[in-house]
C-alpha cells in the first residue's frame, strides 16, 4: 500500500533536516575555532623552503608580497612561525671549477638570508641557531628563520666548510640532491641502476663525522637508499628527513620505504613529511601534470615561450632558471582559471587529505615523536588547500579532523624536528670536548 506524506509530515521532515544541519553546522564552526586555538598556540614550522636570491634585495624583498610561495606576508597569514630557507645548489660538474661555482652559489645564498633577517627586515623576522632560539623568537612576535643545505656538492673536497657553513647558521645538510655528489649517490640512480659510490664515498663519510661534530643535522631526503642506510648507521646523532614521504603511498624514488623508515626511529630521527604532489599521491600527481602541460602550453604557445622539462630546467644557469621560472610563474597565473575549470573533475589535484594521509603513515610505522612537516615551497611543493605559506591553517585543520591533539599536533609541527636539533647539538659539544 502506498503512503502519502501529509503537509504535517513534510514539516516535520523539513524542520528535522534544517536541526541536522544546523547541527553540523555548529560542529564545524567548533571543530574550526578548536583548530584555531591549537595553530595559534603551537609553534609551526616548516623545513623547506626554497629561496631566489633576487627576492632579497632592498628593492625587492620578503617583507613584500611576492609571487613567492613564500614571505612574510603570507607566513603572518596562514600562522607559519619557522622557515627554513634552503641554500640549494643543483648538482653539476665534479671539477675544480664546478665546486668552485657551486660554492660561490651557496655563499650567494647565505649572504641572501643574512640581509633579510639583518639589514631588510630585523624587526620581522630573526635567524635561529637553537630550539631555544626558536622559542625566544616566537614569543617575542618575530618569524623565525632557519638554514637548511640541500646537497653538500659546495663544499667540493674541502670538509672544513662544513663548519664555515655552521658557523653561517646551517643546522641541516643533505650530501647528494639529484645526482651523484662527490659524497654520496643520488636516489636518481635508480632510473639507470648506474650509481658512482654504491652509497657514500670515503669523503661523504668523513663528512658525516663533521657534521655531527659542529652540530649539523644529517639530512637524507635525496641521497639514495643504500647511502641513507649508511649514514644512519655512521652517524653519531639522529638524522632527519627534511622533505621526504612514505614510499609505501608514493613509490618514487624521493620517498622512504619501511626498511628506511624502520632504522630511523631506532636511530632517533624524524620524517618531515613533504607536500610536493609527486611525492604525495603519484597517480593523481601525474594525470593532473600532463592535462595542465597541455593547456599551459597553449597558453604558452600564444606567447612564443617553451615549457620545458623539470630535468632540462635543472641544467640550466642559475640566473636563466629564474627568468625561466619568473615567465613561467606569469603563464601559469594565466592558465590556472582554465586549468582549475577543465580538471575540477577530469583530474582532480593531490590536496591537503592526500597529504595528511602521508603523516597518518609515518605515525602508524615510526610513532608520534618522528613525524614532521615539509611543504618544499618555492621548490616544487604544494598541494590544494596547502598551496603556499598563507594557507598553512588548513594543515592542522586536517589534524585536527583527524583526532590529533593539540600534543601530538605541536609534536608534529614542531616539537619533533627541535628535540632531534638539541640531540644532534649536544652530541656535537661532546665530540668537540673531545
Amino acid at each position: 500500500m502506498k503512503r502519502f506524506l501529509t503537509g504535517v509530515h513534510v514539516l516535520a521532515l523539513l524542520l528535522t533536516s534544517t536541526s541536522v544541519f544546523g547541527q553540523i553546522q555548529a560542529d564545524e564552526s567548533a571543530l574550526i575555532a578548536k583548530a584555531q586555538k591549537i595553530h595559534k598556540d603551537v609553534i609551526t614550522l616548516d623545513t623547506h623552503d626554497d629561496i631566489n636570491t633576487s627576492n632579497f634585495t632592498p628593492e625587492r624583498n620578503y617583507t613584500q608580497d611576492l609571487t613567492s610561495q613564500v614571505n612574510l606576508p603570507k607566513m603572518r597569514k596562514g600562522g607559519l612561525d619557522v622557515a627554513w630557507f634552503i641554500v640549494y645548489t643543483g648538482q653539476g660538474d665534479l671539477t675544480p671549477a664546478g665546486y668552485e661555482a657551486a660554492y660561490k652559489n651557496a655563499i650567494d645564498k647565505f649572504d641572501a638570508i643574512d640581509r633579510l633577517t639583518k639589514t631588510i627586515a630585523p624587526n620581522d623576522i630573526e635567524l635561529a641557531l637553537t630550539s631555544k632560539d626558536v622559542r625566544r623568537i616566537a614569543k617575542s612576535g618575530k618569524l623565525v628563520a632557519m638554514i637548511g643545505v640541500e646537497n653538500a656538492y659546495p663544499i667540493g673536497t674541502d670538509l672544513s666548510k662544513i663548519k664555515y657553513f655552521a658557523d653561517r647558521g646551517a643546522r641541516y645538510m643533505s650530501l647528494a640532491h639529484n645526482g651523484h655528489s662527490q659524497l654520496a649517490d643520488s636516489n636518481t640512480g635508480e632510473r639507470d641502476g648506474k650509481w658512482l659510490h654504491n652509497g657514500l664515498s670515503e669523503l661523504g663519510k668523513q663528512a658525516i663525522a663533521e657534521a655531527n661534530k659542529w652540530g649539523i643535522m644529517v639530512d637524507i631526503s635525496h641521497p639514495s637508499k643504500q647511502a641513507n642506510i649508511q649514514a644512519i648507521h655512521l652517524s653519531k646523532a639522529p638524522v632527519i628527513a627534511s622533505h621526504s614521504s612514505a614510499r609505501a603511498l608514493a613509490d618514487h624514488s624521493r620517498n622512504l620505504d619501511d626498511e628506511v623508515l624502520a632504522l630511523i626511529k631506532a636511530n632517533g630521527g624524524v620524517v618531515q613529511a613533504v607536500a610536493l604532489k609527486a611525492y604525495v599521491n603519484v597517480k593523481k600527481s601525474e594525470l593532473r601534470a600532463a592535462e595542465s602541460t597541455k593547456i599551459l602550453r597553449e597558453f604558452a604557445d600564444k606567447e612564443g615561450f617553451k615549457v620545458l622539462e623539470r630535468a632540462d630546467v635543472l641544467k640550466l644557469p642559475e640566473t636563466d632558471r629564474a627568468a625561466y621560472g619568473a615567465k613561467l610563474t606569469e603563464i601559469r597565473t594565466k592558465a590556472a582559471p582554465v586549468i582549475r575549470e577543465r580538471l575540477a573533475t577530469l583530474a582532480p589535484d593531490v590536496n591537503v587529505k592526500d597529504f595528511v594521509d602521508h603523516i597518518d603513515y609515518l605515525v602508524k610505522k615510526m610513532g608520534i615523536d618522528h613525524v614532521g612537516i615539509a611543504s618544499d615551497f618555492d621548490g616544487g611543493g604544494g598541494v590544494e588547500g596547502w598551496n603556499d605559506a598563507s594557507e598553512t591553517f588548513n594543515v592542522t585543520l586536517e589534524l585536527v579532523r583527524r583526532g590529533y591533539t593539540k600534543k601530538q599536533i605541536e609534536k608534529i609541527w614542531s616539537g619533533n624536528l627541535l628535540r632531534v636539533l638539541d640531540e644532534v647539538q649536544k652530541v656535537a659539544k661532546e665530540l668537540q670536548a673531545r
